[in-house]
């Protein structure tokens, strides 16, 4: 199957989900996370309605942005210091900063491009040992580091669920949304109008995701994989 027919068969069933929890059909955005493809693979996927990329390098963001900067460009990975003004020239969202010590550094690249970064803060809502990420109860604390610099926008939170079990990802999102809906009650309204974004779900777990109300999933071998059973089977 073609990238346009796994993508229209995950947007109408992320419509539906939408619908079946009584939220907007167009409340989730898709990010195609093209990591492990090539430009090729990208440019398809752009003529078939596709326009939000994820990538968890650098080093390939930047490559790829600079031949298609028209489309909406999404950092996934592991955050480097000495990266992150390559990051910040080509990332339209960053899904995952948790370092305090990063914030100054994002701020500093944002400036000197003239341009707000606009970040989701990484959780580590399930406590995994082998995930990045804030603790629940380190969120409020970073949110106040982030508040101090002006080129850093919080625009909400992310996070990865345990894998292999849909039961326990489904309470890991539900545990996001309920952080970040009572982080949201606690802001000032300049700062609350921003806080809207919950980055969670992928391939296996997006369905559970949108459920508890993601707003974006991140997904790559739902999309590009050439075997639609293989990741389309998880009702």
């Amino acid at each position: 199957m073609s990238f346009r027919e796994h993508y229209e068969l995950v947007k109408a069933e992320c419509e539906a989900i939408c619908v079946a929890h009584g939220r907007d059909p167009h409340a989730v955005n898709i990010v195609a996370v093209s990591k492990t493809v090539g430009l090729p693979e990208i440019e398809a996927a752009v003529a078939a309605g596709a326009h939000n990329f994820g990538e968890n390098r650098p080093d390939m963001l930047a490559d790829k942005a600079r031949e298609l900067p028209d489309q909406t460009w999404h950092f996934i990975g592991n955050i480097q210091s000495r990266k992150i003004e390559e990051i910040v020239q080509y990332a339209t969202l960053v899904h995952s900063l948790y370092q305090p010590h990063h914030v100054a550094k994002f701020d500093a690249a944002a400036a000197a491009l003239g341009k707000v970064q606009d970040v989701l803060l990484e959780v580590n809502v399930s406590g995994e040992e082998s995930k990045s990420g804030l603790a629940p109860d380190e969120v409020a604390s970073m949110l106040e580091v982030c508040a101090g610099y002006p080129h850093v926008r919080v625009r909400g939170l992310m996070t990865m669920a345990p894998q292999g079990n849909a039961d326990i990802a489904r309470d890991c999102f539900a545990a996001l949304a309920q952080l970040a809906k009572e982080l949201k009650a606690g802001m000032e309204p300049a700062n609350a109008q921003y806080f809207n974004e919950l980055s969670m779900g992928m391939s296996e777990d997006w369905r559970e995701a949108v459920a508890q109300g993601a707003t974006i999933v991140r997904i790559g071998r739902a999309l590009f994989a050439e075997d639609f059973a293989e990741v389309h089977t998880q009702a």
